[in-house]
Protein backbone atom coordinates (compact mmCIF):
# COMPACT_ATOMS: atom_id res chain seq x y z
CA UNK A 1 0.00 0.00 0.00
CA UNK A 2 1.60 3.60 -0.96
CA UNK A 3 2.67 5.69 2.24
CA UNK A 4 1.16 8.79 2.56
CA UNK A 5 3.69 11.69 4.17
CA UNK A 6 2.38 14.86 5.11
CA UNK A 7 3.86 18.09 5.92
CA UNK A 8 5.70 20.65 4.40
CA UNK A 9 7.33 20.08 1.14
CA UNK A 10 11.11 20.01 2.77
CA UNK A 11 10.10 17.56 5.12
CA UNK A 12 8.41 15.27 3.05
CA UNK A 13 11.77 15.68 0.81
CA UNK A 14 13.56 14.88 4.10
CA UNK A 15 11.28 11.87 4.80
CA UNK A 16 11.58 10.40 1.70
CA UNK A 17 15.25 10.31 0.97
CA UNK A 18 15.23 8.85 4.61
CA UNK A 19 12.87 5.91 3.79
CA UNK A 20 15.18 5.53 0.05
CA UNK A 21 17.92 5.05 2.60
CA UNK A 22 16.16 2.25 5.41
CA UNK A 23 14.92 0.82 1.99
CA UNK A 24 18.41 0.26 0.64
CA UNK A 25 19.90 -1.09 3.02
CA UNK A 26 16.96 -3.60 3.95
CA UNK A 27 17.84 -4.90 0.01
CA UNK A 28 21.31 -4.75 0.35
CA UNK A 29 22.38 -5.99 3.90
CA UNK A 30 21.61 -9.60 3.19
CA UNK A 31 23.77 -9.50 -0.17
CA UNK A 32 26.13 -8.01 2.23
CA UNK A 33 26.51 -10.47 5.13
CA UNK A 34 26.38 -12.99 2.05
CA UNK A 35 29.94 -11.39 1.50
CA UNK A 36 30.97 -11.67 4.53
CA UNK A 37 30.46 -14.99 4.90
CA UNK A 38 31.65 -16.16 1.44
CA UNK A 39 34.90 -14.10 2.16
CA UNK A 40 37.61 -17.17 2.89
CA UNK A 41 39.62 -17.31 6.13
CA UNK A 42 43.33 -16.05 5.79
CA UNK A 43 45.91 -19.15 4.80
CA UNK A 44 49.16 -19.15 5.77
CA UNK A 45 52.32 -19.85 3.60
CA UNK A 46 55.37 -21.86 5.13
CA UNK A 47 58.17 -21.01 3.20
CA UNK A 48 61.60 -22.89 4.16
CA UNK A 49 64.49 -20.61 3.99
CA UNK A 50 67.67 -22.56 3.65
CA UNK A 51 70.30 -19.99 4.38
CA UNK A 52 69.06 -18.48 7.45
CA UNK A 53 67.66 -22.15 9.13
CA UNK A 54 64.00 -20.74 9.51
CA UNK A 55 60.96 -20.70 8.11
CA UNK A 56 58.99 -17.68 7.55
CA UNK A 57 55.06 -17.68 7.50
CA UNK A 58 53.20 -15.09 5.42
CA UNK A 59 49.57 -14.57 5.95
CA UNK A 60 47.88 -14.69 2.40
CA UNK A 61 45.53 -11.96 2.61
CA UNK A 62 47.73 -9.04 4.07
CA UNK A 63 50.50 -10.69 2.11
CA UNK A 64 52.84 -9.87 5.56
CA UNK A 65 55.02 -11.88 7.29
CA UNK A 66 53.61 -12.90 10.51
CA UNK A 67 56.34 -15.02 12.17
CA UNK A 68 59.51 -16.78 11.44
CA UNK A 69 59.88 -20.21 13.37
CA UNK A 70 63.84 -21.57 13.74
CA UNK A 71 63.98 -24.80 12.97
CA UNK A 72 67.51 -26.02 12.39
CA UNK A 73 70.25 -26.20 9.83
CA UNK A 74 69.77 -26.01 5.90
CA UNK A 75 65.72 -26.73 5.95
CA UNK A 76 64.77 -27.04 2.32
CA UNK A 77 61.61 -29.73 1.89
CA UNK A 78 58.25 -29.11 3.57
CA UNK A 79 55.17 -30.93 3.44
CA UNK A 80 51.82 -30.60 4.83
CA UNK A 81 50.09 -33.81 7.07
CA UNK A 82 46.73 -34.60 5.07
CA UNK A 83 44.75 -33.41 8.05
CA UNK A 84 46.49 -29.72 8.18
CA UNK A 85 47.65 -29.72 11.50
CA UNK A 86 51.17 -29.99 11.23
CA UNK A 87 54.15 -29.19 8.88
CA UNK A 88 56.85 -31.44 8.57
CA UNK A 89 60.62 -29.71 7.44
CA UNK A 90 63.48 -31.17 6.10
CA UNK A 91 66.72 -30.23 8.11
CA UNK A 92 69.68 -31.45 5.69
CA UNK A 93 72.48 -30.47 7.91
CA UNK A 94 70.50 -32.31 10.48
CA UNK A 95 69.73 -35.54 9.46
CA UNK A 96 66.64 -34.67 11.18
CA UNK A 97 62.64 -33.89 10.49
CA UNK A 98 61.57 -30.29 12.47
CA UNK A 99 57.31 -31.22 13.13
CA UNK A 100 55.79 -27.78 13.32
CA UNK A 101 52.23 -27.47 15.21
CA UNK A 102 50.78 -25.45 12.31
CA UNK A 103 48.09 -23.46 14.53
CA UNK A 104 50.87 -22.51 17.40
CA UNK A 105 53.71 -22.44 14.60
CA UNK A 106 56.36 -24.07 17.21
CA UNK A 107 58.77 -26.49 16.65
CA UNK A 108 56.85 -29.53 18.57
CA UNK A 109 59.03 -32.94 17.27
CA UNK A 110 62.09 -33.92 16.32
CA UNK A 111 62.56 -36.92 13.99
CA UNK A 112 65.51 -38.57 13.26
CA UNK A 113 65.27 -39.16 9.30
CA UNK A 114 68.63 -40.21 7.68
CA UNK A 115 71.57 -38.30 6.42
CA UNK A 116 71.11 -35.58 4.33
CA UNK A 117 66.92 -35.19 4.09
CA UNK A 118 66.33 -33.03 0.99
CA UNK A 119 62.57 -34.08 -0.01
CA UNK A 120 59.58 -36.02 1.42
CA UNK A 121 56.24 -37.03 0.78
CA UNK A 122 53.46 -38.25 3.03
CA UNK A 123 50.72 -41.16 2.58
CA UNK A 124 47.50 -39.93 2.34
CA UNK A 125 46.25 -41.57 5.22
CA UNK A 126 48.95 -39.72 7.37
CA UNK A 127 50.54 -42.51 8.52
CA UNK A 128 53.89 -42.77 6.62
CA UNK A 129 56.75 -40.42 5.59
CA UNK A 130 58.83 -41.39 2.60
CA UNK A 131 62.10 -39.52 3.03
CA UNK A 132 65.05 -38.90 -0.05
CA UNK A 133 68.37 -39.53 1.57
CA UNK A 134 70.68 -37.75 -0.72
CA UNK A 135 74.10 -38.64 0.65
CA UNK A 136 73.30 -42.71 1.21
CA UNK A 137 71.23 -43.36 -1.89
CA UNK A 138 68.00 -44.33 0.37
CA UNK A 139 64.32 -43.91 0.96
CA UNK A 140 63.69 -43.91 4.50
CA UNK A 141 60.06 -45.16 5.09
CA UNK A 142 58.99 -43.79 9.09
CA UNK A 143 55.84 -44.58 11.02
CA UNK A 144 55.17 -40.83 11.61
CA UNK A 145 53.58 -41.94 14.80
CA UNK A 146 56.22 -43.51 16.07
CA UNK A 147 59.30 -41.59 14.12
CA UNK A 148 60.87 -45.13 14.12
CA UNK A 149 62.12 -45.85 10.70
CA UNK A 150 60.67 -49.47 9.31
CA UNK A 151 62.40 -49.51 5.85
CA UNK A 152 64.98 -48.67 4.15
CA UNK A 153 64.92 -48.89 0.22
CA UNK A 154 67.92 -48.48 -1.73
CA UNK A 155 67.69 -46.37 -5.32
CA UNK A 156 70.11 -44.54 -7.52
CA UNK A 157 72.30 -41.88 -6.35
CA UNK A 158 71.28 -38.36 -5.18
CA UNK A 159 68.18 -39.39 -4.52
CA UNK A 160 65.36 -36.13 -4.66
CA UNK A 161 62.18 -35.95 -5.63
CA UNK A 162 59.44 -37.92 -4.15
CA UNK A 163 56.17 -38.67 -5.19
CA UNK A 164 53.41 -40.48 -3.55
CA UNK A 165 49.76 -41.95 -6.03
CA UNK A 166 46.36 -41.11 -4.81
CA UNK A 167 45.43 -43.89 -3.25
CA UNK A 168 49.06 -44.11 -1.93
CA UNK A 169 49.98 -47.93 -3.71
CA UNK A 170 53.24 -46.45 -5.12
CA UNK A 171 55.94 -43.80 -4.50
CA UNK A 172 57.90 -42.63 -7.47
CA UNK A 173 61.73 -41.57 -6.13
CA UNK A 174 64.33 -39.45 -8.50
CA UNK A 175 67.15 -39.96 -8.27
CA UNK A 176 70.14 -37.19 -9.56
CA UNK A 177 72.93 -38.51 -10.73
CA UNK A 178 71.71 -42.04 -11.85
CA UNK A 179 69.02 -39.94 -13.99
CA UNK A 180 66.12 -42.56 -13.17
CA UNK A 181 62.29 -42.07 -11.68
CA UNK A 182 62.09 -45.23 -9.59
CA UNK A 183 58.52 -46.42 -9.11
CA UNK A 184 58.11 -48.24 -5.30
CA UNK A 185 55.49 -50.31 -4.34
CA UNK A 186 54.15 -49.43 -0.75
CA UNK A 187 53.40 -52.84 0.08
CA UNK A 188 56.55 -54.74 -0.42
CA UNK A 189 58.86 -51.83 -0.66
CA UNK A 190 60.14 -53.16 -3.74
CA UNK A 191 61.38 -51.42 -6.57
CA UNK A 192 58.96 -52.24 -9.54
CA UNK A 193 60.45 -50.36 -12.29
CA UNK A 194 63.41 -47.87 -12.94
CA UNK A 195 62.74 -45.32 -15.69
CA UNK A 196 65.97 -43.49 -17.26
CA UNK A 197 64.92 -39.87 -17.79
CA UNK A 198 66.87 -36.78 -18.70
CA UNK A 199 69.59 -35.66 -16.52
CA UNK A 200 68.82 -34.46 -13.06
CA UNK A 201 65.92 -35.19 -11.94
CA UNK A 202 64.44 -33.25 -9.03
CA UNK A 203 60.96 -33.71 -8.61
CA UNK A 204 57.80 -36.46 -9.26
CA UNK A 205 54.09 -35.77 -8.78
CA UNK A 206 51.30 -37.87 -9.64
CA UNK A 207 48.08 -36.02 -11.59
CA UNK A 208 45.25 -36.17 -9.67
CA UNK A 209 43.77 -38.95 -11.12
CA UNK A 210 46.90 -41.16 -10.37
CA UNK A 211 46.89 -42.09 -14.28
CA UNK A 212 50.42 -40.16 -14.68
CA UNK A 213 53.88 -39.37 -13.23
CA UNK A 214 55.30 -36.07 -13.80
CA UNK A 215 59.23 -35.98 -13.28
CA UNK A 216 61.33 -32.66 -13.95
CA UNK A 217 64.73 -32.52 -15.36
CA UNK A 218 66.68 -29.65 -13.96
CA UNK A 219 69.44 -30.24 -16.68
CA UNK A 220 67.93 -31.84 -19.25
CA UNK A 221 66.11 -29.02 -19.09
CA UNK A 222 62.67 -31.60 -19.54
CA UNK A 223 59.51 -32.76 -18.22
CA UNK A 224 59.00 -36.55 -18.79
CA UNK A 225 55.44 -37.75 -18.77
CA UNK A 226 55.22 -41.39 -17.29
CA UNK A 227 52.18 -43.87 -17.48
CA UNK A 228 51.92 -44.90 -14.04
CA UNK A 229 50.39 -48.61 -15.33
CA UNK A 230 52.42 -49.28 -18.13
CA UNK A 231 55.86 -47.12 -17.04
CA UNK A 232 56.52 -46.19 -20.30
CA UNK A 233 57.20 -42.27 -21.32
CA UNK A 234 54.13 -41.09 -23.07
CA UNK A 235 55.65 -37.33 -23.82
CA UNK A 236 58.63 -35.38 -23.00
CA UNK A 237 58.03 -31.72 -22.67
CA UNK A 238 60.37 -28.96 -23.47
CA UNK A 239 60.64 -25.43 -23.10
CA UNK A 240 61.90 -22.44 -25.12
CA UNK A 241 61.70 -18.72 -24.07
CA UNK A 242 63.09 -15.99 -26.66
CA UNK A 243 65.83 -14.40 -25.26
CA UNK A 244 66.70 -16.75 -23.03
CA UNK A 245 69.61 -19.34 -22.76
CA UNK A 246 68.43 -22.74 -22.94
CA UNK A 247 70.93 -24.15 -20.26
CA UNK A 248 68.98 -21.70 -18.26
CA UNK A 249 65.97 -23.16 -17.99
CA UNK A 250 65.97 -25.83 -15.07
CA UNK A 251 62.44 -27.68 -14.86
CA UNK A 252 61.98 -28.34 -10.52
CA UNK A 253 58.53 -27.89 -8.91
CA UNK A 254 55.19 -29.34 -10.44
CA UNK A 255 51.89 -27.42 -9.18
CA UNK A 256 48.50 -28.81 -11.12
CA UNK A 257 45.56 -26.64 -10.87
CA UNK A 258 42.45 -27.57 -8.78
CA UNK A 259 40.86 -28.87 -11.63
CA UNK A 260 44.20 -30.69 -13.39
CA UNK A 261 43.83 -28.90 -16.56
CA UNK A 262 46.88 -26.73 -16.30
CA UNK A 263 50.62 -27.46 -14.72
CA UNK A 264 53.01 -24.41 -13.74
CA UNK A 265 56.80 -25.75 -13.89
CA UNK A 266 59.23 -23.57 -11.98
CA UNK A 267 62.50 -23.26 -14.23
CA UNK A 268 64.84 -22.12 -11.98
CA UNK A 269 67.37 -19.63 -13.02
CA UNK A 270 64.84 -19.12 -16.31
CA UNK A 271 62.72 -17.10 -13.52
CA UNK A 272 59.64 -17.62 -14.66
CA UNK A 273 57.41 -20.57 -14.62
CA UNK A 274 56.13 -22.30 -17.29
CA UNK A 275 52.09 -23.13 -18.00
CA UNK A 276 51.04 -26.00 -19.46
CA UNK A 277 47.91 -27.07 -21.08
CA UNK A 278 47.64 -31.20 -19.52
CA UNK A 279 45.96 -32.50 -21.94
CA UNK A 280 47.71 -31.11 -24.84
CA UNK A 281 51.35 -30.97 -23.41
CA UNK A 282 51.75 -27.70 -24.94
CA UNK A 283 53.06 -24.92 -23.47
CA UNK A 284 50.60 -21.93 -22.69
CA UNK A 285 52.90 -19.14 -21.38
CA UNK A 286 55.44 -18.17 -19.24
CA UNK A 287 54.81 -16.03 -16.12
CA UNK A 288 57.94 -14.02 -15.04
CA UNK A 289 59.01 -14.25 -11.39
CA UNK A 290 61.36 -13.72 -9.05
CA UNK A 291 65.27 -15.34 -9.75
CA UNK A 292 65.12 -19.14 -9.38
CA UNK A 293 61.38 -20.36 -8.80
CA UNK A 294 62.59 -23.57 -7.13
CA UNK A 295 59.10 -25.02 -5.42
CA UNK A 296 56.12 -22.85 -5.47
CA UNK A 297 52.18 -24.16 -3.62
CA UNK A 298 48.67 -23.27 -4.53
CA UNK A 299 46.15 -21.45 -2.28
CA UNK A 300 43.43 -23.86 -0.86
CA UNK A 301 40.77 -22.30 -2.96
CA UNK A 302 43.11 -22.75 -6.06
CA UNK A 303 43.31 -19.19 -7.40
CA UNK A 304 46.84 -18.00 -6.73
CA UNK A 305 50.24 -20.09 -6.93
CA UNK A 306 53.34 -18.60 -4.72
CA UNK A 307 56.71 -19.28 -5.98
CA UNK A 308 59.25 -19.41 -3.76
CA UNK A 309 62.31 -17.47 -5.66
CA UNK A 310 65.78 -18.51 -4.06
CA UNK A 311 68.00 -15.79 -5.36
CA UNK A 312 65.67 -12.63 -4.76
CA UNK A 313 64.73 -13.93 -1.30
CA UNK A 314 60.65 -13.43 -1.80
CA UNK A 315 57.66 -15.28 -3.22
CA UNK A 316 56.04 -14.49 -5.80
CA UNK A 317 52.22 -14.18 -6.05
CA UNK A 318 50.51 -15.75 -9.06
CA UNK A 319 47.32 -14.77 -10.48
CA UNK A 320 46.11 -18.38 -11.75
CA UNK A 321 43.34 -17.09 -13.98
CA UNK A 322 44.80 -14.52 -15.86
CA UNK A 323 48.36 -16.20 -15.32
CA UNK A 324 49.93 -12.21 -14.08
CA UNK A 325 52.02 -11.89 -11.40
CA UNK A 326 50.69 -9.73 -8.34
CA UNK A 327 53.13 -9.00 -6.00
CA UNK A 328 56.42 -9.98 -4.02
CA UNK A 329 56.71 -10.52 -0.56
CA UNK A 330 60.16 -10.81 1.39
CA UNK A 331 60.78 -13.58 3.10
CA UNK A 332 64.10 -15.17 4.57
CA UNK A 333 67.17 -15.95 2.85
CA UNK A 334 67.50 -18.50 0.34
CA UNK A 335 63.80 -19.67 0.42
CA UNK A 336 63.41 -23.02 -1.22
CA UNK A 337 60.21 -24.80 -0.50
CA UNK A 338 56.91 -23.74 0.43
CA UNK A 339 53.38 -25.37 1.30
CA UNK A 340 50.15 -23.07 2.38
CA UNK A 341 47.75 -24.22 5.65
CA UNK A 342 44.22 -23.25 5.14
Amino acid sequence: MPIEIAGSPRAMHATRKFLSFVLAFLCLGPLLATASMGQAEAAMIFVTNEKDDTVSVVDSQSLKLVNTIQVGHRPRGIIITPDKKDIIVCLGDDAQLAVIDAQSMKVKRLLDSGPDPELLNISPDGKTLYIANEDDSLVTVMDYKTGQVTQEIPIGVEPEGMGVSPDGSIVVATSESTSMAHFIDTKTYKVIANILVDSRPRYADFTHDGAYVWVTSEVGGTVSVIDAKTHKIVKVIDFEIPGVRPELIGPVGINFTTDGKRAFICLGKANRLAVVDTSTYKVIDYVLVGQRPWHAALSPDGTKLYSANGLTNDITVVDVASLRAEKSVPVGRLPWGLVVRP
